[in-house]
Order: C-alpha cells, then sequence, then structure tokens
C-alpha cells in the first residue's frame, strides 16, 4: 500500500504505525536516510500474515484517507462496508492493499479521460481485470497492459478492494508450442485462463546463429498467429513480452549459444544492433516489451554481458517498453556454477524491470541425482541472495509446473508435463506422496525393464507453497515454465487463494 507523509510523521512513527521496520521502510523506498518530507509517497510492503489496519482519527474523512493512504474512496467503502460514507473517530478500518475492477459487460471501453466524451484508448471484454489507481465523478482511473493509463466508468465493472490477508502478486505464464509427445502447446491453458494472469512471455525467438545481432523464429508460426495472442492478451489486460534466447540449437547445442553469446557483446556497435533490433520487433507486434533469456555465455564475458542489459535499457526505456529478464540461479558473489556464473545480477538488476529468477536448474541437470526442479529450501535461497542485489520490487521467482523422470539405472532424466506424471504413477500402481521439506510431490516406480525410477513434478500444493514462500520474502511475482504443463488445479487455487495483480506500478 501507498502512504502520504504529513507534517510530524516519522520513518519511526510510520513503521510502528504499519507494524513494520524503519529498515524494511528503507529498503522498499530506496532511502538513504530516515530525513522526509511532507507529500512523500512511501511504499508500504505487506507483513505476512497481518492486514493493515488504521484508527479513525477526530477530523478524519474519507476523503482525506484516501489521500494519506493512497487508495481512493470506493475502494474504502468496498473494503469496510461503510455506509452512508460515515466514519467516526476510533473506528479501526481496513486499509485497502490493491484494488481492481472487474469488466461486467462484453466488451468495455477505456478512454482517455473520465467522461463519455473522451476517445477510446482501447478495449476490455468481459472478466478482465484492471487495477484502480484513481477515482473521479463515477470513473476509476485505471493501470493498462501497456504502462499507460485510462478511465472506465464504474457503471459496467465490479469493484473489488483487498487487503493484504493472501497474498497479493503478479503471475507471469510463459507460452510455447507443443514441443513433443505428452508436452502439449500452451494456447488452451492461456485461453482458458486469462483471469489469473499478468502477464505472458512467448518463447518465440532465437539470437539468430548466422548473425547474432539479429533475432530469428523459433518454432513455426505465422504472424497471425502472433496477432491472435496479443489481441486476447491486451483485451483482458496482459502484458505480452517476446522471448529472445540462445537455446536449442541444432546442430551446434550449448556451444553454439556461449560463442553466438561472445560475439553479440564483444562490441558497442553489435550490443546496439541488437537492441534496436529488438525494438523493431516490438512495434512489428505491438509487443509491451522484451523479455531477454540467455542461459548459456563464457564467464569471461561477464563484464559485456552485463552491458547488453544497460544497452537494451537504453534504447527499450526512453519508448516506454518493459524490459525483463530471466536469469539463472545464482546463491552467492564467489563461483559456483559455471552455467549462473556469467550473470552481474547487480549490474542486470539496475538496468531491467523485471528480473525474472529461474529456480529450476536444482535438479534435472545431465547426471543430477534425483530431486524436485525447484525446492523451497533452493527457492529461499536463491531469493536471499537476490535480493541483497537489486530491490524486491524487480524480482519475480520463475518457478516449474514440469517435473523430471529420473531413471536410476542410467542416471538420465526426462522432463514430464502433470498429466505424464499422473498417468506413469497410474500404469504403475505408484503412491504419490509429499515431502514436507521439498514441498513437491514425488513417487517411485520400477519400468518393463525392471529400471527402477523416482519421478519429482509440481502440483497445486507445491505451486502454492512456492507462491506463498514468494508472498512471505516480498518479492513482485511468480513465473510459471511453462503453460500447458501444468496441474489444472492451480488455477482454481490461485483465483480462490491469491489476488492476481497486474504489472503496473513504476518504482523509479
Amino acid at each position: 500500500m501507498w502512504y502520504t507523509v504529513v507534517a510530524g510523521d516519522s520513518l519511526y512513527q510510520i513503521a510502528r504505525r504499519f507494524g513494520t521496520t524503519i529498515e524494511t521502510l528503507q529498503q522498499a523506498n530506496n532511502l538513504e536516510s530516515t530525513e522526509l518530507g511532507i507529500g512523500q509517497v512511501l511504499y508500504i510492503p505487506p507483513v505476512p500474515g497481518r492486514v493493515f489496519q488504521y484508527t479513525v482519527q477526530p477530523g478524519d474523512s474519507l476523503y482525506s484517507l484516501s489521500r494519506l493512504l493512497g487508495t481512493t474512496i470506493p475502494s474504502l467503502i468496498e473494503l469496510n462496508g461503510i455506509e452512508n460514507s460515515l466514519i467516526y473517530a476510533g473506528q479501526r478500518i481496513l486499509i485497502p492493499f490493491y484494488t481492481e475492477v472487474i469488466v461486467n459487460v462484453s466488451m468495455a471501453n477505456v478512454r482517455s479521460g473520465p467522461g463519455t466524451n473522451y476517445a477510446p484508448v482501447v478495449v476490455m471484454q468481459q472478466g478482465a481485470r484492471l487495477p484502480v489507481v484513481g477515482y473521479r465523478n463515477g470513473w476509476y482511473q485505471v493501470g493498462l497492459f501497456n504502462g499507460t493509463t485510462g478511465w472506465i466508468s464504474e457503471n459496467i465493472v465490479i469493484l473489488n478492494a483487498h487487503d493484504s490477508s493472501m497474498p497479493v502478486q503478479p503471475v507471469i505464464g510463459f507460452y510455447t508450442l507443443a514441443e513433443g509427445p505428452g508436452l502439449p502447446g500452451s494456447y488452451a491453458s492461456f485461453a482458458d485462463n486469462v483471469s489469473q494472469l499478468s502477464s505472458v512471455g512467448l518463447f518465440f525467438y532465437q539470437i539468430s546463429r548466422d548473425d547474432p545481432t539479429r533475432i530469428d523464429k523459433f518454432f513455426q508460426f505465422t504472424d497471425q498467429d502472433i496477432q491472435v495472442i496479443v489481441a486476447i492478451a491486451h483485451r483482458n489486460n496482459i502484458k505480452v513480452l517476446p522471448v529472445v534466447h540462445n537455446l536449442l540449437y541444432r546442430p551446434g547445442g550449448t556451444a553454439l549459444a556461449r560463442e553466438l553469446v561472445r560475439r553479440l557483446v564483444s562490441s558497442p556497435q553489435n550490443r546496439r544492433a541488437f537492441a534496436q533490433n529488438l525494438v523493431s520487433l516490438i512495434e512489428r507486434y505491438n509487443f509491451d516489451g522484451v523479455n531477454i533469456d540467455i542461459e548459456d555465455a563464457y564467464t569471461e564475458d561477464s563484464v559485456n554481458l552485463a552491458q547488453l542489459y544497460t544497452d537494451i535499457a537504453a534504447e527499450l526505456r526512453p519508448r516506454g517498453y518493459y524490459f525483463s529478464a530471466s536469469v539463472p540461479s545464482r546463491i552467492s558473489d564467489e563461483p559456483f556454477n559455471p552455467f549462473s556464473d556469467p550473470f552481474d545480477y547487480a549490474v542486470i538488476g539496475e538496468a531491467v524491470d523485471e528480473f525474472i529468477v529461474m529456480l529450476y536448474n536444482e535438479y534435472g541437470w545431465p547426471g543430477s541425482p534425483p530431486g524436485p526442479p525447484v525446492s523451497v529450501p533452493w527457492m529461499r535461497r536463491v531469493l536471499d541472495y537476490t535480493k541483497t542485489k537489486m530491490p524486491w520490487y524487480k524480482i519475480a521467482a520463475a518457478v516449474s509446473v514440469f517435473g523430471f523422470d529420473f531413471n536410476l539405472a542410467t542416471n538420465r532424466s526426462s522432463y514430464v508435463s502433470f498429466d505424464r506424471a499422473v498417468q506413469l504413477a497410474n500404469r504403475y500402481g505408484a503412491a504419490i506422496q509429499f515431502d514436507m521439506r521439498m514441498q513437491t510431490p514425488w513417487f517411485a516406480y520400477t519400468d518393463a525393464q525392471g529400471q527402477q525410477h523416482q519421478v519429482w513434478f509440481e502440483n497445486a500444493d507445491s505451486i502454492r507453497a512456492k507462491v506463498m514462500t514468494a508472498w512471505n520474502m516480498g518479492i513482485n511475482g511468480i513465473a510459471l515454465w511453462r503453460l500447458g504443463m501444468e496441474d489444472p488445479a492451480i488455477w482454481d487455487m490461485l483465483a480462490n487463494e491469491t489476488v492476481v495483480k497486474k504489472i503496473i506500478e513504476n518504482y523509479r
């Protein structure tokens, strides 16, 4: 929630009022000192297990409280069931942490100003969720997928004001085409669950093997395919980003991937040309920004690689485009894993708007022992380190919705969807267990050749644990790799036990 500093306030008083600490407020607001100015707006991070409340003081009104607490009068009324706009001194009221409106007509215009005489800027479909950032004369000011705001009439929406009693976080979905038997594409999952997504990353583009400053298609798709996805997303207020990666070169593999990155980052001219090609890609398809997913690089290229992100930001930010990066997991500044060592979290974190930590390299790599793609202890370890390198509001945790089938005889593993995992358990009569320390389901079976297997995968319970971990650690979202492989029950869990927040705040 947001709070506006008034005369006589100190960080100590504000921290005590909202049940937090001076250090937490300084970190959340990038404050270098404890000095405050009247009218300064502070972000008050949630305290897990608590809701924000305010004791009404003599002279307070709903108008003054809406200004003080960074909310709207309708939000205060809706959350607290206030009748006739009457409040009284000593009354304890809940403070809205996040407010949204949900479109309840088939199609709704969002306009450039608060009235029908203003021009429409976008059209939203029924069920679209829009975060409320203001209110005037029967019109809500709402945040939009492209980083702008618009206005929508209160007559065609339902208002929902939320406290912080359950997680309020963005949910990012990664989208692919079908990857083979048992690995379906993402379209159905995406289209069926738009109300529970904040943004979607299309894993559709690859750094060109012929010229690393250029971008090639990855998978076979048409411009119309992209237009359909973008239209569905934007009608539901979902941000759409192309994912540009250096993965899965055939032939070439990881050796070629590293060489391409080396060539790409080797000169300012190459880095600038690549960034300009990203802008062209965004503008061609009406994307809202880009996600860069580089996963194979030489450690010696670390400085130039970090500079690539800075150079991309220099092209994207003046144009208002959103810059997201998916980055392998690190746990310290010391060399730990040649896969993640090349990535300078501090420099990359400074450059991007969104830093997605890919947590799913704990197990499942070549020669890995059996274990979960992402355990909660590993998640905590990586996020503890990440939080020392950048502000909380940039960090999202990328968790798997897939699993691994580990063949203990061959010491190899294969990728399995939730459906495939359940089918294997049923075929071999295996009892699915839940590891409480790892917070992940698993089972063992013996195949027709007599070889022993362990399968570790994800279900609604394990994703719930990761959502709660992200919330309790105070980061800004969860990313799901990837749509179409998940336990369908996660969507009911997200709908009933969380508030899926749109990515709208400009914290800079």
